[in-house]
């Protein structure tokens, strides 16, 4: 046993010598290593059965009334509430987006959309089919059509909010597509940094749809959903994807004031959504963002305290 130095307790002393020995360091240094890999083990299996009870208070909220209907001013709007979804065959498709409204202008028509896909191949697709095909998934995504206001919106902010086009893509893909919305909670859930687990998110599709989907579809389906959160921002890697964070923009953000309205949400509650969730977005910079988007002429507003008159006539307009 070590002689402690002057000032030193004889704790101290046998660490210091523990430090100089070279093997025990060794040792030691295997020690930490799997005593490390076995805390990130746990805390994997941790994450997952944490993700697997979406009705934790830390689950997302996509509208008002959880155990209820959807709001039948959101069904006439352009969102959807049945198990049936595109992901089962296609991603987000952002690309393919960006080219078709790139095609088109903000009061094209609905024909206009699809002979942009169709006849003018904005898409360079080779063949018709896949050039039908095409029109067909991006109209159940994302609409294609001002006749309904939740497009409009989305349309008008697409063009106004170049750097929040990702964003947009993916509220509006999650109100169309209730494959990808039921994939949002164990995204959305991760820690910064954390690796993506594929099973929270095999679970909550089970959940949704039951036995309908095969292994191989589901497993499809899995992919595509992890594609398009990829796309949208809200992870990173290929093989192992990995959570990042994504910054909510002013439009992005009235696009998710916008969904939150639809689906229900009233007063304060409409900064804290599951809309603002899928921003990244804190209500106090959900606020914050709002008034901005005030100051540009996109919505009205005005708040006080937990009162929020809020009118969106601005935004959707007449179809």
């Amino acid at each position: 046993m070590a002689k402690p130095r002057a000032g030193e307790s004889r704790a101290g002393a046998d660490e210091a010598t523990w430090e100089r020995g070279g093997p025990r360091l060794q040792c030691r240094q295997v020690c930490r290593q799997i005593i490390a890999l076995l805390l990130q083990r746990l805390y994997i299996a941790g994450n997952i059965a944490g993700n697997l009870n979406v009705t934790t208070s830390q689950a997302i909220r996509l509208q008002r009334n959880a155990e209820g209907e959807m709001p039948q001013p959101a069904l006439i709007a352009g969102l959807k509430a049945h198990a049936k979804g595109t992901h089962s065959s296609r991603t987000i498709m952002l690309q393919d987006l960006a080219a078709v409204l790139s095609a088109t202008r903000t009061d094209s028509r609905r024909p206009e959309y699809i002979a942009a896909i169709t006849e003018s191949n904005c898409l360079g697709k080779p063949t018709g089919s896949t050039r039908r095909l095409s029109a067909q998934r991006l109209s159940e995504l994302y609409i294609l059509d001002p006749s309904l206001a939740l497009y409009r919106a989305f349309r008008r902010l697409w063009d106004q909010d170049a750097a929040g086009r990702s964003l947009l893509a993916i509220l509006l893909a999650v109100a169309r597509d209730p494959l990808l919305a039921a994939t949002a909670d164990p995204v959305l859930s991760l820690p910064v940094g954390a690796e993506y687990q594929r099973e929270a998110s095999r679970q909550a599709l089970r959940r949704l749809a039951g036995e309908r989907f095969n292994s191989s579809i589901l497993d499809k389906v899995l992919r595509n959903t992890a594609s398009s959160w990829t796309q949208s921002g809200h992870l990173q890697g290929r093989t192992f994807k990995k959570r990042c964070t994504v910054k909510a923009t002013v439009g992005s953000a009235v696009f998710a004031l916008y969904l939150g309205y639809l689906t229900g949400f009233r007063g304060s509650d409409l900064f804290a959504s599951g809309w603002f969730r899928l921003l990244d977005c804190t209500p106090s910079r959900a606020r914050e963002l709002a008034l901005e988007a005030k100051r540009l002429a996109l919505i009205d507003l005005r708040i006080a305290g937990d009162v929020v008159d809020l009118k969106l006539d601005r935004l959707v307009g007449q179809g």
